[in-house]
């Protein structure tokens, strides 16, 4: 073991001592200009910001010249992350090009630096297999393009990992459901093409040891066709011990699992820190110890293939939900459900998707056939998804540290494999657990300690902070009367002492005759852009109980916006910081870049605990003031299935990277914050 240990350890810091030593970190410093010879490592990824499209790409440096240091060149291979001003659709994995630009210093570990691309050349096609397999993925897309958009788009993410074209939305009902493993490379793509490899050469009549070398050309091919990407890599490492372990058995299995995972780490130390390979070696690890004692169990009451597929989800997810929980803190309590039911139609759609992109190579009108084959099925795996992730108990919040679960599973575990030869047992739990994802119990509403509560509005914003017992402040009304006075009826508001309108358009005003009905109003306030009450600048400060309100925005003497110009009404809105029982608020209306980075200039203070997230989760967010705000949970006023957009996937980014975790009142209904034993903790009410 430790001889293990040190020879990962040792590949780390050749590594990383490779890299530091680089030419190109001096380079970098200096943000030299330079022209480079490249191959691309990785397909690029694609974001438009401020309505421009731009990629990000992992280049091979193969030869690089500079050009303030008398032209002088250096070959080797530099691994670099470009930024390039396009689409780029001619960039794809084994592709050669030349870019001129401008070496920055790099945050990253794994990289030299990144190239800020000036100008480039075309790419220029790469060896033959990368062709072959481009040609094959262009099918895959070709074969489903009558298709409806989603499940268009799902294809090829089944088959080959493309997953460029989803939507936001799917992508996170795919989550919520536990059936993020679909949209990515994953060991279950990989399975698939090995049982359809492996069932026609067991048709052909190959021996043992010939099925052994099939399946390892159809892992080769595999990798070739979704892209030597990390999760690829590891899926491959993963199915390779598949095989093996259909060789030598289950305890081989293990073996060859250590294995892979200590060769993995040797060739690329930085794996350690990837989620996906945390998850796919889990689950790995699970179905190899948990699947066959599982299953075994179940068949004594059900037919085998039935308990082989209710034993594998579960070995996997009971294997993955420490991981899990770390990062996302929630436990999905939909995945096993969904997971099962949607095996039967995952094989199907990778498998008639691979097919098309194969037929498609000798003509496109057959494709159509396998490609529509994968259409179908793939509708019925973005509905279950669709349905999975509007349970109300689909996913639940896990407030103890993930590590609890390391304690908690093994009994869990050896419960659930002592019950699975009961079948009224079995049928009682899954009953619970069918009444629960429905219909979950609740904690009364208001929750005990609550400070502050973003009202599900639709597409609006009503925030209430509680002033003291059936007193609050209320930040905005929303865009109809009756959601806002509903919110504030479940919690129990007769007392309104200050009423602020952050500014005045429909979303945020149009409520207020709901606000204030059968309620006593007390000092109503607004900001530059007018509205009922008085105006409230940066610097005033109110006192109310045990709240301590200070505005932020907008300055003094702030001249009312041209009613026109949404963004300069947005730019106005009010925004307060609150401190209440030590919890900072920081409640930022619908203030976009412009405004975000004024504020930062003005020196205000910006810090907090809980951010009611601007402008609905739109695109207009500065990743700067996000930083400075450093919050650890995020509030999303948003309306279900509205057309903005919002919130858009580029903000959700951005509050990923810096750790703050969200809700959103499009899914979560009623979003409450409260303080338990000087802990803050989210309860939802839909």
């Amino acid at each position: 073991m430790l001889v293990c240990v040190g020879a990962v350890a040792g590949s780390c810091a050749w590594r990383l001592a490779e890299l530091e030593t680089s030419p190109l970190r001096d380079l970098a410093e200096r943000r030299t200009s330079v022209a480079v010879d490249a191959v691309v490592a990785a397909d690029p990824k694609h974001f438009r910001r401020f309505g421009t499209d731009s990629s990000i790409v992992r280049l091979d440096v193969r030869r690089l010249t500079a050009s303030d240091s008398g032209a002088r060149t250096w070959s080797g291979r530099f691994p670099v992350v470009a930024m390039v001003r396009d689409a780029a659709p001619d960039l794809s994995v084994g592709r050669r090009l030349e870019a001129h630009g401008r070496l920055q210093a790099s945050t990253e570990s794994d990289v030299v630096a990144i190239l800020q691309v000036d100008r480039r050349s075309p790419a220029q096609a790469g060896s033959w297999w990368w062709t072959a397999a481009d040609r094959v993925r262009a099918g895959i897309r070709h074969a489903v393009r009558r298709a409806p958009p989603d499940p268009q788009a799902l294809v090829p993410a089944l088959v080959d990992g493309d997953d460029a074209r989803l939507r936001q939305p799917v992508r996170d009902e795919f989550r919520r459901a536990g059936l993020t493993h679909l949209l990515a490379v994953s060991g279950t793509n990989l399975t698939i093409v090995l049982m359809l490899a492996l069932a026609l050469a067991r048709a052909s009549g190959l021996g043992r040891r010939r099925l052994l070398v099939a399946g390892f050309v159809a892992v080769a091919g595999f990798v070739l066709l979704a892209r030597p990407d990390p999760s690829v890599v590891r899926a491959a490492a993963m199915g390779t011990v598949g095989l093996v372990a259909v060789a030598v058995g289950g305890r081989g299995g293990l073996r060859t699992l250590t294995t892979a995972i200590l060769a993995l780490l040797f060739v690329d130390p930085w794996l350690a820190r990837s989620p996906g390979f945390v998850l796919s070696a889990s689950a790995t690890a699970g179905i190899l110890l948990a699947a066959n004692p599982l299953a075994a169990r179940f068949s004594r009451w059900m037919p085998r293939w039935c308990a082989l597929a209710l034993a594998v989800p579960l070995a996997a997810q009971w294997a993955c939900l420490p991981a899990v929980v770390a990062l996302s803190g929630e436990v999905s309590m939909v995945g096993i459900v969904a997971n099962v039911v949607v095996a039967p139609l995952v094989a199907p759609a990778t498998i008639a998707g691979l097919v098309g992109g194969l037929l498609d190579l000798l003509h496109g009108g057959v494709a159509l056939i396998p490609g529509t084959l994968a259409a179908w099925t793939a509708t019925g795996i973005v509905a279950i998804a669709h349905h999975a992730a509007g349970l109300t108990g689909a996913a639940t919040p896990w407030h103890a540290p993930w590590w609890v679960l390391l304690f908690v599973l093994p009994p869990v575990g050896y419960g659930l494999w002592r019950v699975a030869d009961q079948p009224m047992v079995v049928t009682g739990l899954a009953i619970g657990l069918s009444l629960g994802l429905v219909r979950p119990p609740q904690a009364g509403w208001p929750p005990d300690g609550w400070l502050m509560v973003a009202c599900d509005v639709g597409q609006g914003d009503a925030t209430v902070v509680r002033a003291g017992r059936d007193a609050a402040v209320l930040i905005d009304a929303g865009p109809d009367p009756l959601p806002v006075d509903g919110c504030l009826r479940r919690l129990h508001v007769a007392l309104l002492p200050l009423v602020v309108i952050t500014h005045t358009h429909a979303d945020h005003l149009n409520g207020w005759s709901g606000g204030v009905r059968g309620r006593v109003v007390g000092q109503v306030l607004h900001g530059s852009s007018g509205g009922p009450g008085t105006s409230v600048f940066a610097g005033d400060r109110f006192h109310l109980g045990s709240l301590d309100i200070e505005a932020v925005w907008p300055p003094v003497g702030a001249v009312a916006p041209d009613r026109g110009d949404g963004t300069a009404m947005n730019n106005s809105s009010v925004v307060l910081r609150v401190t209440t029982r030590g919890v900072v608020l920081l409640l930022a209306g619908d203030v976009e870049t412009e405004a975000q980075e004024a504020i930062l200039a003005s020196g205000m203070p910006v810090d907090a605990d809980v951010l009611k997230f601007p402008h609905h989760g739109s695109a207009r967010q500065s990743t700067e003031f996000l930083q400075a705000v450093d919050a650890g949970i995020a509030t999303i006023s948003v309306g279900e299935g509205n057309d903005y957009g919002h919130p858009d996937p580029e903000a959700l980014e951005l509050l990923r990277q810096g750790g703050t975790a969200w809700r959103r009142t499009d899914r979560d209904g009623d979003i409450a914050i409260a303080l338990d034993d000087g802990r803050i903790r989210v309860v939802t009410r839909r």
